[in-house]
């Protein structure tokens, strides 16, 4: 009987351990499935930022492109243009310098997280992409545009952000870029903060887009900078633009990681040193 139990533990820790391997090597597979992906995204963007032309050439920045939905013409930055042919929910693309975070953002103010599990090719992926809410204007823009992203556990998508706990990470990591299709972008870290998604709880950050007052705006800011893990010494006015990034944290329950950042640049500069 003793035997006859040990061979069945035995095949039950094996078979335990085939399945757990099996999914741990499809988890990591689908990872550098996405991670390429991604990686092929990005060559288009470099190459079209820095096409390979003759000294006595001097290339727009903006190139005309089509909206296939639509058929309306459009100018945007030239290094962004595949990419919105490619797909028009296309927006924008996100980038901290030495992290993972070097992404596309989606936009599709119709579809609630119609990318939260989806691909830039709009197909099944636990990953997903990075996208703004819904009710936020990209080309306005709004006043805060909150952007989403996965906390995946091979450290990629908004993965990093986790790291702005630390203050040293920070103080390295101070600037954030976000372009749009139409400017290059670089903002400001102004707070990081750890909150609860559940219902009734927490710090609804996700709902400030637009503040029809000055104390409105300023309420927002004063929440974030409260919550904040330390004191970055940046205060935003009335008037400044924003983007909120948000990501899940799994020390509380339905956590949110949140880092708030502000406009730091006119359109088309580049992100400060």
């Amino acid at each position: 009987m003793k035997k006859r139990l040990y061979t069945v533990l035995t095949l039950i820790f094996l078979a335990v351990f085939l399945v757990s391997g099996y999914f741990l090597i499809r988890y990591y597979l689908n990872s550098h499935k996405h991670q390429s992906e991604f990686q092929e995204l990005l060559g288009i963007v470099e190459a079209n930022r820095n096409p390979t032309v003759s000294d006595d050439v001097q290339l727009s920045a903006f190139v005309e492109v089509t909206d296939p939905d639509t058929g309306l013409t459009m100018s945007v930055l030239r290094e962004y243009a595949p990419l919105y042919e490619r797909n028009p929910d296309f927006s924008g693309w996100l980038k901290i310098e030495d992290t993972k975070i070097n992404y596309p953002v989606m936009h599709t103010p119709d579809r609630t997280d119609y990318y939260l599990h989806r691909s830039f090719e709009k197909k099944q992926s636990n990953h997903g992409c990075l996208y703004a809410r819904e009710e936020c204007d990209l080309l306005t823009p709004s006043d805060n545009i909150t952007i989403y992203g996965h906390n995946m556990k091979d450290g990629s998508m908004f993965a990093p952000l986790l790291s702005y706990k630390n203050r040293p990470f920070y103080e390295s990591h101070r600037y954030i870029q976000f372009d749009t299709l139409f400017s290059r972008n670089a903002y400001e870290v102004v707070a990081v903060f750890l909150t609860t998604a559940t219902m009734g709880e927490g710090f609804a950050y996700h709902r400030f887009v637009d503040a029809e007052t000055a104390e409105e705006f300023d309420n927002y800011i004063s929440t974030c900078k409260a919550l904040s893990y330390y004191d970055t010494g940046i205060t935003p006015q009335y008037g400044d633009k924003l983007i909120t990034l948000s990501t899940c944290d799994y020390s509380v329950t339905n956590g949110r990681l949140v880092v708030v950042a502000v406009l730091r640049t006119s359109p088309m500069s580049t992100i400060a040193p």
